[in-house]
């Protein structure tokens, strides 16, 4: 690499971001309702700090987490009640994931355009990103029911550079999961792989194939552009 390489962010436009785990630390409020699940079926809850580590799979990975010999009927209907007792407490300690208000801040300072794509379902994303202060300064949201595809396909994040009208060479999109790196590399965008989120147990993000990988959030404005 050059010593005079440009710094990553003076080739990008936008920066994408997937939600859970990546741009905001929602899994207080998700295990929280998982939790609840748990007493209401007078059946022991998962470890916290391991559900956490869940949080990524969504609503019916948590599920299948603390019920694994739940057959699929019952397992839907328990997914069902954790995403009601969810939407009832969507943003009571959820929070920016640490370091990310002050990355926000500085994309705007120079101009720079970011958004949401995320599995998460538009009942749940709207009001969390209103609540939590974020959806007037957010140029798009792309939930998982936007489009008929979700990540890992790219087409959320293709949506999303068409609704802001972007060139996937001048985006990036950060993510703390598999399926975000592979739909950021299938949607032709630069990928950022993050290890403060929500790691599945055996994942690495090292091994995701994406083009940079992150331990903190700020580090993502100091990444050199590739020579």
């Amino acid at each position: 690499m050059s010593a005079v390489a440009k710094l990553l962010l003076d080739e990008i436009n936008t920066v994408l971001f997937d939600l859970d785990g990546t741009l905001l630390d929602t899994a207080p409020d998700l295990v929280g309702a998982l939790t609840r699940v748990c007493a209401e079926q007078n059946h022991p809850a998962p470890d916290f700090k391991l559900a956490c580590r869940y949080v990524s799979t969504g609503a019916a990975g948590l599920i299948r987490l603390a019920f694994p010999e739940a057959d699929t009927e019952r397992a839907e209907n328990l997914r069902i009640r954790l995403v009601d007792l969810y939407a009832e407490n969507v943003c009571v300690l959820t929070k920016p994931c640490p370091g990310i208000e002050k990355v926000l801040e500085q994309l705007e300072s120079l101009g720079k355009t970011w958004g949401v794509v995320t599995n998460k379902p538009a009942a749940l994303t709207e009001p969390l990103m209103k609540s939590i202060g974020l959806a007037n300064r957010s140029a798009c949201i792309v939930s998982g029911d936007t489009l008929p595809q979700r990540k890992p396909d790219p087409a959320p994040i293709v949506h999303a550079l068409d609704l802001i009208n972007c060139s996937p060479a001048a985006a990036l999109y950060v993510g703390d999961a598999p399926q975000d790196i592979a739909a950021g590399r299938a949607a032709g965008v630069k990928t950022i792989a993050v290890s403060w989120g929500y790691i599945i147990p055996g994942h690495t993000p090292h091994e995701w194939g994406a083009d940079y990988t992150i331990d903190r959030p700020e580090q993502l404005l100091a990444l050199r552009a590739e020579a």
